[in-house]
């Protein structure tokens, strides 16, 4: 084997053209071209198409989609929460307009993100086909014959053996396939290839982004989720009306709804009681029981946090937890004018909390106008001596209800819109006691009786809460499906390397078998001389050399390969 001087820059001779032909169809990338579409609208569609489904495009529209969706978690959205909107309107009302007219305030739905959508899904598509079609026939073909001169492959090497040819290529064909290659006997040479999924790695990538992105499209237009808080003892059904706050994707309608409803028996929640985890919850869970359709039998379950309830398409997760004082009061002749339990909302981990009792009937004063209630209320499940504005821990241990009492017009009649959470104070008169503002601390059973002969209010009892979110998310699950298999095939692209190897063995002037072996990389790889040396060295152990015709000694070099800039020309 002779070893010569560098020299890269060399230009293939005339009789190398099916050199190009074995390093051909490595890849099934559509070819690019230079030249210039032809003129006319027939030029310039063809033009564009292939512009558009070319992967430079792909991966630049992909990257204006990510950029785009930066908005949407960075502004308020009107499809998630309009109030968050309508305050920044408030707060920048000319930055406001400006992010109306851009569509910022509905990234998803806008019409510049909806074109990047689309041009992406349909660049996607494009650049497959063509891909999935080529693929295909290569799967079909078989690996091409060898060069007439191997010595020009990247990789290469050659031995002189007594073994007859035909001896030689059997043993080339069989180990080849042994070592997973698709071989096949070519002329006078053995043709084999190995790597294939490395394209079917590359394809399943974009088809997994395809399928994402189709479950990503699905999701947001048939989407739902839905918040209601029940008190123990309470139920819902899952329709429009019975939900506090409801959204949805565009496409979704009130016939998706999954038909089911049910009640809150009991809620439960444990704590730690001691040590430097004092007051964390150790247990939260809903005891409920639940029918599907308006005549399914009547089962029950427990629904802990991350332990949804799955009914249908619809998810019911349990998501927070309070305290409902029971609240009752009475006008000043001793008539029931109000009885609920009232859900007040946590302000801090130990759960004390803070809400409101609106009374629409109330009391008549002297003058015999009637006259509504509102009451707020500041609740501590334990209540420690000294410490007038924080419970000391989550559970009931000591209940204290703190209420201040107000009479006049709560606004409800006005017809702008208020929470059930805070009380109105414009047309509202405060009671007042000897002291000032009247306010009083009761213990379940306690009653605060009103000045002025308007009544009284009790504190019961205290019944426990629980929110619950009612979700629909229609292909989460394929989109989970697609980015697992889009990691697994861009794994596969990277890591598989595509390569053909050729044996070639026929007789030399003198009767002795020439054996030459070489192998192409779709790109640049140290493993194709590696895989080389290691295939020659097993082949050679089965065709050992032969000497050279001017060697005395019968001892033959095992076989090197050598890369092509260093074979002679």
């Amino acid at each position: 084997m002779s070893k010569t001087t560098p020299d890269a820059t060399r230009t293939p001779p005339a009789g190398d053209e099916d050199l190009g032909a074995a390093g051909s169809q490595l890849s099934t990338a559509p070819e690019d071209t230079l030249n210039m579409p032809s003129l006319g609208v027939l030029g310039w569609a063809r033009w564009f198409w292939r512009q558009l489904t070319s992967m430079r495009v792909a991966l630049l529209l992909l990257l204006l989609l990510s950029l785009g969706a930066i908005p949407g978690s960075l502004i308020p959205q009107s499809g998630t929460d309009e109030t968050k909107v309508a305050d920044f309107r408030k707060a920048n009302p000319t930055l406001g307009d400006l992010y109306d007219k851009l569509g910022l305030f509905h990234v998803y739905s806008s019409v510049w993100f909806s074109a990047i959508y689309i041009l992406l899904f349909v660049s996607l598509i494009g650049c497959i086909i063509p891909r999935t079609w080529q693929f295909v026939g290569q799967l079909r073909g078989r690996p091409p014959g060898a060069p007439k001169r191997l010595t020009r492959l990247p990789a290469y090497t050659t031995w002189r053996t007594e073994t007859e040819p035909e001896q030689v290529r059997e043993a080339a064909l069989a180990l080849l396939k042994k070592r997973r290659f698709r071989a096949h006997l070519a002329g006078d040479a053995v043709a084999a290839e190995k790597g294939y999924l490395r394209e079917v790695g590359n394809l399943a990538f974009h088809i997994a982004l395809i399928v994402m992105l189709i479950a990503f499209a699905w999701g947001q237009l048939f989407k739902m989720e839905g918040n209601k808080l029940i008190v123990e003892g309470g139920g819902f059904s899952n329709t429009l009306t019975q939900y506090d706050d409801f959204k949805s994707g565009s496409l979704f309608t009130a016939d998706d709804l999954d038909p089911f409803s049910f009640n809150l028996k009991d809620f439960q929640g444990t704590y730690e009681k001691s040590g430097p985890n004092r007051g964390t919850a150790r247990t939260f869970q809903a005891d409920v029981t639940y029918s599907v359709g308006a005549y399914g039998k009547s089962k029950k379950t427990i629904i802990k946090v991350n332990e949804p309830l799955e009914i249908g398409d619809s998810k019911v997760y349990l998501t927070a937890h309070g305290y409902a004082p029971v609240i009752t009061v009475r006008d000043g002749k001793g008539n029931v004018v109000y009885h609920d339990a009232v859900p007040l909302l946590p302000l801090d981990a130990n759960i004390t909390s803070s809400g409101v009792v609106k009374v629409m009937d109330g009391y008549r004063d002297p003058k015999g106008a009637r006259q509504q209630l509102g009451f707020e209320a500041f609740f501590l499940p334990t209540y420690t001596p000294g410490n007038e504005v924080s419970s000391t821990f989550p559970a009931l241990g000591n209940p204290v209800l703190n209420l201040a009492g107000y009479y006049g017009d709560l606004g409800v009649d006005s017809g702008v819109p208020q929470s059930v959470y805070q009380l109105d104070k414009t047309h509202l008169k405060a009671f007042k006691d000897g002291k000032g503002q009247q306010r009083e601390n009761l213990r379940p059973g306690q009653t605060m009786k009103l000045p002025n002969g308007a009544g009284s209010i009790t504190y019961e009892s205290t019944e426990e809460w629980a929110n619950f979110q009612v979700t629909r998310q229609p292909g989460s699950g394929w989109a989970l499906a697609g980015s697992i298999a889009a990691i697994f095939g861009l794994a596969g692209s990277l890591f598989i390397q595509r390569r053909r190897v050729w044996v070639r063995a026929v007789k030399g002037d003198d009767g002795i078998t020439v054996v030459e072996m070489a192998g192409l990389g779709r790109s640049e790889s140290a493993k194709v001389p590696e895989e080389l040396g290691a295939l020659a060295e097993t082949l050679y152990d089965q065709a050992p050399g032969a000497p050279e015709p001017d060697e005395d000694s019968t001892d033959t070099p095992d076989p090197q390969v050598v890369p092509a800039e260093r074979l002679e020309k």
